[in-house]
């Protein structure tokens, strides 16, 4: 009984340990519902239907379980296929044929978009693009032995009827990369799940998984504002706005679901869900895009990667250059609290001869530290215009901090509730402790406007746009 007892404890704090609770606002790991074993699996198994003139068919998704295999002293996962259980089974498919299409943008842009459902919803106007993506009617098709190949000016993009793949080649037809089938396995030890899409037991909902193939030395970069090595090989990256707290983790403020391979392609993401993107920390041969999303829409891209970036810029929009002083050294702490400390940064490095644009004044301008009200501390700043003309006189630009973020103790947080303006959760309340503008309301954008015009005038340069 004493050794039970100890076995049942031991049991329970490794429970314990291994239960992870959802801390607010930090990554979502997408991929952890590919490996619950309650979910149904589809594997993308072969092409069911195609019409070359339209680029479009369909796919057929072969049903699988996951199952625990014991090998000696190792527990592994096994997917084995599934005969449906569902009720009444004469009326769903067991393996389901679903539609895929394929789009020509340019000479180098293909856009591929899977569907995991029968139901295919209208097309909305997207924020991630500029407008409709062109068509282009360049690319040329070519039947082969159970493939169908169309070739534009940077390569090729091939589909394999079974084992079912959608192959990209360069322009002298070698292969860059290729989704990955069940297939592939037969000669592994490793048995790599290929591109899938799931149908979560909790609630219905499909979430899809391309998995490409990656080459030996294959190198990616992208994804955003990522701190970690540049080289994304190896390492698991969730595209997951989040408040990081510093540069040394794998979070980040401005995830984007696009990158670039050294072998010639690129890819987009358009989705806004989250996305975990695995580049070979699991496998070392296969790019797995565990998306939270029920269809793939996915635009590819053939070139350099000036090209790539070009292609891509074109669909989501080319960024304005900004003055060219902005590229200059900004020059702050947290935080200078007086126009006196600007007067004394900006004399200190024109006399030590250190060469910079920009002075900035991050939380402390404020009558109280962090309590964001867009007004100079009459106090400390008793004639910021005088102290802006100076230092732009002096070759100085000025940046001020700020937040969304409205405390309770702020003087616009009773204002913006009785507006309105304020990120609301399910229910209308306040997700936070917080009122935190909610800036897809016109209304709190013209609040917003107001606020930051005046200190404009005055000549200020640059917004922080902390917290965002």
């Amino acid at each position: 009984m004493k050794r039970l007892l100890i076995f049942c404890g031991v049991l329970l704090l490794c429970l314990q340990a291994n239960t992870q609770p959802y801390l607010q606002s930090s990554a979502v790991d997408v991929s952890q519902d590919f490996k619950d074993f309650s979910n149904t699996y589809f594997f993308a198994d072969s092409l069911a239907s195609f019409d070359p003139a339209t680029a479009s068919g369909t796919i057929s998704w072969k049903r699988y379980s996951l199952f625990a295999r014991q090998a000696f002293n190792t527990t592994t996962v096994l997917p084995q296929p599934l005969k449906m259980l569902d009720f009444p089974e004469t009326q769903y498919e067991n393996d389901p044929q679903l539609r895929f299409s394929i789009d020509f943008i340019s000479p180098v842009t293909v856009r591929l978009r899977v569907y995991t459902s029968p139901v295919i919803l209208p097309e909305e106007e997207s924020l991630m693009l500029t407008g409709t993506p062109p068509r282009d009617g360049s690319w040329t098709y070519k039947k082969g032995n159970g493939t169908h190949t169309y070739t534009g000016r940077g390569g090729s993009i091939v589909i394999r009827e079974y084992p079912f793949s959608i192959m990209l080649c360069d322009e002298r037809g070698r292969e860059m990369t290729r989704t990955r089938h069940w297939a592939d396995n037969d000669s592994t030890q490793i048995k790599v799940l290929p591109f899938q899409f799931i149908k979560r037991a909790s609630d219905n909902i499909r979430s899809i998984n391309p998995v490409f193939s990656l080459r030996p030395n294959e190198k990616i970069v992208g994804c955003g504002e990522s701190p970690t090595a540049l080289n994304k090989v190896g390492q698991k990256v969730h595209l997951f706005v989040t408040d990081p707290q510093s540069p040394e983790g794998d979070q980040m403020y401005k995830p984007i679901p696009f990158f670039i391979s050294n072998k010639g392609y690129g890819m987009f993401m358009h989705t806004s869900a989250p996305v975990t993107c695995d580049f070979g920390a699991t496998h070392a041969g296969s790019a797995k895009l565990f998306m939270a999303d029920e269809t793939l829409d996915l635009f590819l891209f053939w070139g350099k990667p000036a090209e790539i970036i070009d292609q891509y810029t074109n669909l989501t929009g080319k960024a304005t250059m900004p003055p060219l002083w902005s590229f200059g050294t900004w020059m702050s702490r947290i935080t200078y609290f007086s126009q006196e400390e600007g007067y004394e940064v900006a004399r200190q490095l024109r006399q030590n001869r250190i060469p910079a644009d920009v002075i900035h004044f991050d939380t402390g301008w404020f009558q109280t530290d962090w309590q964001c009200d867009y007004v100079f501390a009459p106090d400390r700043f008793p004639d910021a215009q005088k102290m802006i003309n100076d230092l732009l006189a002096d070759g100085f630009h000025i940046s001020l901090w700020q937040l969304p973020y409205f405390t309770p103790k702020n003087k616009y947080f009773p204002e913006l509730i009785e507006k309105g303006l304020y990120v609301k959760n399910e229910k209308g309340g306040l997700p936070y402790e917080d009122v935190v503008l909610d800036f897809s309301n016109p209304e709190t954008v013209t609040w917003y406007q107001e606020k930051l015009e005046g200190l404009l005038k005055m000549g200020v340069g640059a917004i922080k746009v902390d917290f965002g």
